[in-house]
């Protein structure tokens, strides 16, 4: 089988982000990384009271999946909050499915969003916000992580990178059948 990530060598250290999870998705079900093996996951950071980066980043997101047709089917988006304390099972499953229902959000213990933003190197700090009711936002990392179904790294994309170039990259991975040794 090849190798769905360009320019990398099998043997190369694994330096790249992602890694192993033990979440709770909006179901209130027990999930982890493994869970998700066999498809590609696209995963992005946020939570659910961001005001403006996170809505247009998970819109831009489910468009892109709609563009992509049968190939869809292959990925898995997942949505992990940064913000525990606020987005439970209960209140991600009411965000998700309103406005961004080809996702799965993802919660759990401060602990596990602690290690998944580890492994993924992702950048969120509690910062005062005196506009939020509960008087914090949660400023973080706006890179969306695509992993193969073996459960390695294959790409990202930031948050500057356009719907075209998104949906043509993704059918190029999961088009072609790919995955890592």
């Amino acid at each position: 089988m090849s190798d769905c990530r360009i320019g990398h060598s099998a043997n190369e250290p694994a330096t790249q982000p992602g890694g192993t999870f033990e979440l709770v998705d909006h179901h209130g079900c027990n999930v982890s990384d493994r869970s998700y093996r066999g498809q590609f996951m696209l995963l992005f950071f946020g939570f659910t009271h961001c005001r403006a980066i996170c809505p247009a980043a998970l819109s831009r997101l489910s468009r892109v999946i709609d563009r992509l047709g049968a190939v869809a089917s292959r990925l898995r988006p997942l949505y992990v909050t940064v913000d525990p304390e606020r987005d439970t099972p209960e209140v991600m499953k009411a965000f998700i499915e309103r406005s961004y229902p080809r996702f799965t959000g993802l919660t759990g213990s401060r602990e596990n969003i602690d290690h998944v933003k580890s492994v993924y190197r992702v950048f969120a700090r509690r910062a005062a916000d005196p506009d939020d009711p509960r008087g914090y936002q949660m400023p973080h990392t706006a890179f969306t992580y695509l992993i193969g179904p073996d459960g390695r790294y294959v790409t990202h994309f930031t948050d500057a990178a356009g719907e075209d170039e998104i949906v043509h990259q993704l059918v190029s991975y999961l088009g072609s059948g790919c995955s890592s040794p």
